[in-house]
């Protein structure tokens, strides 16, 4: 029930830790997993305090049991251990302090966290994040590689030394952060973050030299797995452990078995790619001289026709026949012309023969009216009348003095 207090009537601290305590009794005994991180067992004293550790949210917690509770399990539980725990939660109103009271405290086997990882692995994958279409291809040579790895660690070494006896010019962005306990998650979640915010880093390389399945279980976190899942920057997972992969080899873009094997795949072999490009040059140049003498033997295979030795032959072959032609036309063009001519004489000559003027050259004379009409017998004439006499060389005017005898 909410408690009502204003500026003029506050609560006493006394008054808000009673309160606080007295909503935490009514929560009754809950079971809580976490990690071990702090586990203080005085001589002499009955009672054990330790640390409970959420290592996904980084959220601690602590506990306390009766020796007898915690001798049950103490040959098997330790700093870094799993456990479950059936505890009263209590509020200690002196320091404000809430903590858990444990009447049993049971360790997680590795069977058990198996079986979890295989849930949480079938959920992820069921939500798409292990699907092989989402994951990014791997540049060919990053300019500035992102490490993520425990400090001094044999795997730095080996991604370090690895690299850059392969390509010298290559650069890295280191991040050393803990690869176990529970510390690791929030780390290395943190570090790839900062890596992928960089815009001049190529890939991101997440790199520890195996371990037991306990100390690999940061490497399976949800939290990171799905912060790898939303990377734009492809992420190498490079843990070492054979046997039993996390879930950040499926979520990765690329996975690579140990830390050397991820070095090699993420930066080619400078000895390799001089190698390659000389064997290129060699085949370009191959196709090259191929395509030359191709060339040349198409050019001197054309440059033997006759067409192309002698462009002139052609026309010389030519010419005696359009000389031929040229003379038959002229021939019978000239027949042409001659039987035209011919014709035209004949034609010439029977007009002439018919025509009135080659009458008057024979002597006859046209007589003509003075309106024009000829005169073609006697009774068309009068006495006195003059008429026109047209003669081959001219015209004479007569005159009619009397009409003759007709027909």
């Amino acid at each position: 029930m909410a408690v009502n207090t204003s500026a003029e009537a506050p609560l006493p601290v006394g008054e808000v830790s009673r309160l606080i305590g007295g909503w935490i009794d009514r929560l009754g005994a809950v079971w809580v997993e976490g990690q071990i991180t702090q586990l203080s067992r005085r001589p002499g004293a009955g009672v054990v305090f330790l640390t409970l550790r959420d290592a996904s949210h980084d959220i601690s917690v602590g506990v306390t049991c009766y020796r007898q509770v915690f001798d049950a399990v103490a040959d098997v539980v330790g700093e870094g251990a799993r456990v479950v725990v059936h505890a009263k939660p209590e509020w200690y109103a002196p320091r404000g302090q809430l903590s858990l009271r444990a009447v049993e405290i049971r360790p997680v086997g590795v069977g058990e966290l198996l079986v979890r990882l295989e849930r949480l692995k079938k959920a992820l994958a069921g939500e798409g994040l292990f699907a092989p279409e989402r994951k990014k291809r791997l540049p060919f040579l990053p300019q500035l590689i992102g490490l993520v790895c425990g400090r001094a660690s044999a795997a730095e070494r080996d991604v370090l030394e690895n690299a850059r006896h392969r390509w010298p010019a290559v650069r890295f962005e280191v991040r050393n952060v803990a690869v176990q306990g529970v510390h690791a998650v929030t780390q290395v979640v943190q570090a790839v973050k900062e890596l992928d915010a960089m815009d001049e880093v190529d890939v991101i390389v997440v790199a520890r030299g195996g371990g037991s399945v306990e100390d690999l279980l940061p490497f399976s976190d949800e939290q990171l797995v799905r912060t790898v899942a939303a990377c734009r920057t492809p992420v190498v997972s490079a843990i070492g452990h054979e046997p039993d992969n996390p879930l950040l080899d499926h979520v990765a873009d690329l996975r690579a078995s140990t830390p050397t094997d991820a070095a090699k795949k993420v930066v080619p072999d400078v000895g390799e790619e001089l190698e390659r490009v000389r064997m290129l040059r060699g085949r370009a140049r191959r196709c090259v001289e191929g395509f030359v003498d191709r060339e040349e033997r198409g050019l001197a295979h054309a440059l033997a026709r006759p067409a192309i030795q002698d462009p002139h032959r052609m026309v010389d072959e030519r010419e005696d026949h359009v000389a031929a032609l040229l003379e038959r036309s002229r021939r019978t063009l000239g027949h042409l012309l001659d039987r035209a001519d011919s014709e035209l004489s004949h034609t010439h000559a029977r007009v002439v023969a018919l025509s009135p003027a080659a009458t008057l050259q024979r002597g006859y004379a046209v007589l003509q009216r003075a309106d024009g009409h000829v005169v073609r017998g006697p009774g068309e004439a009068t006495a006195g009348e003059t008429l026109r006499a047209r003669v081959a060389k001219g015209e004479l005017t007569v005159r009619v003095e009397e009409r003759g005898a007709q027909e």
